[in-house]
C-alpha cells in the first residue's frame, strides 16, 4: 500500500513554504546560539555533515556516475549559499540577513516572470525587502557592511540553487541529489569545520544541537522547497520565496527577541501583499 503524498498545488505551495521556512529559521536560531562555541563557519559545515548524513541513511541514494556533475554543482551553490549565509548571520540580525538574501531570488523572478501580477509582486516584493533590511541594518560600522555582502552573495547562490532544484524537481530526482549535494558540499567545505568544530564535536550537549541545526535548517524545509518547486513555475516560486524574510523576523522576535522596527513591520506587509498577488487565482476563464 502506497502512503499519500502531501497534495501541492499552487494554492497550498504558500503554506508549505511557510512552514518551511518557520522550520529552517529555528534552525538557524539554533545555530546563532553555536556560534559562542565554534566559529560560522563550522557551524555551517556541521549543518551540511549532519544533513549529508540522515539524507543518505533516510534516502540511501543510487549515485549515477555519468552525471555525477549535477549533485556537485548543486550541492555547492546549495551549501556555499549556507556557508556566506552563516558569516552574514554572524555579523547582523536574521531578518535583515534573510531580506538582503532574497534579492537574489527577486531578480530570477523578474527575469523569467511574464504576466502583470508577477511584475507587480517583485515591485511590491522589493519594497518589502528594502523596508525590511536597509531601514533595520546601520551599514557606517565595518563588520555590518561584510555581512551585508555576505548576505548579498548568498542570494546569488540562492538564484542557482532554485533554477538548478526546479529542474531535478520536475524530473523527480531532487531528493536524490539533495543527499549527494550536501555531501559534496560537506567534503568541499571541509577545511571550515578543521579549526573550529573540536568544541562541538566533543560536546553532547552542543552536538544534539547540532543534529538539531541539520534537520531543521537543512533536511525538513529543503525537501519540502523542492517538492514546491515541481508544482509552480520558477518566477512564482521566486517570489513566493518573500515569504522566508518575513517569517526570519517573526521568528527572530520569537527566538532571538530581535524587534522589528516599523520599517520592517511595514516590509512584512509588503511581502504578503506581493505572495497574495501572485497565488490568489484570478477570476478570469
Amino acid at each position: 500500500m502506497k502512503k499519500p503524498k502531501l497534495a501541492l498545488n499552487s494554492s497550498t505551495a504558500p503554506a508549505v513554504l511557510i512552514s518551511a521556512a518557520i522550520i529552517q529559521y529555528i534552525g538557524a536560531s539554533l545555530a546563532i546560539g553555536l556560534f559562542a562555541a565554534a566559529p560560522a563557519g563550522a557551524v555551517a559545515w556541521g549543518r551540511m555533515a549532519g544533513a549529508a548524513i540522515i539524507l543518505l541513511i533516510w534516502r540511501r541514494p543510487h549515485l549515477d556516475l555519468r552525471r555525477i556533475w549535477i549533485p556537485i554543482v548543486f550541492g555547492l551553490a546549495l551549501t556555499g549559499m549556507n556557508v556566506v549565509f552563516y558569516f552574514a548571520l554572524s555579523r547582523i540580525p536574521l531578518g535583515a540577513a534573510v531580506a538582503l538574501e532574497y534579492i537574489g531570488p527577486v531578480l530570477l523572478s523578474a527575469f523569467t516572470g511574464r504576466n502583470w501580477r508577477v511584475r507587480l509582486g517583485i515591485l511590491l516584493a522589493l519594497l518589502g525587502v528594502f523596508l525590511i533590511s536597509w531601514i533595520g541594518v546601520d551599514i557606517s560600522q565595518s563588520s555590518i557592511r561584510i555581512g551585508v555582502l555576505f548576505a548579498l552573495a548568498a542570494g546569488v547562490c540562492w538564484a542557482i540553487y532554485i533554477i538548478i532544484g526546479r529542474r531535478l524537481s520536475l524530473d523527480g530526482s531532487s531528493a536524490e541529489i539533495l543527499a549527494w549535494g550536501n555531501l559534496a558540499g560537506a567534503i568541499f567545505f571541509l577545511p571550515l569545520a578543521i579549526p573550529g568544530f573540536h568544541p562541538i564535536i566533543t560536546n553532547p550537549h552542543l552536538l544534539v544541537i547540532m543534529v538539531l541545526v541539520a534537520l531543521c535548517s537543512s533536511v525538513i524545509p529543503y525537501t519540502l522547497e523542492l517538492r514546491v518547486m515541481g508544482v509552480v513555475p520558477t518566477a512564482v516560486y521566486s517570489l513566493l520565496s518573500s515569504l522566508y524574510p518575513a517569517t526570519s523576523l517573526l521568528v527572530g522576535v520569537v527566538m532571538l527577541r530581535q524587534i522589528p522596527t516599523w520599517g520592517e513591520i511595514l516590509g512584512l506587509l509588503c511581502v504578503s501583499l506581493a505572495v497574495a498577488l501572485v497565488t490568489v487565482p484570478s477570476n478570469k476563464k
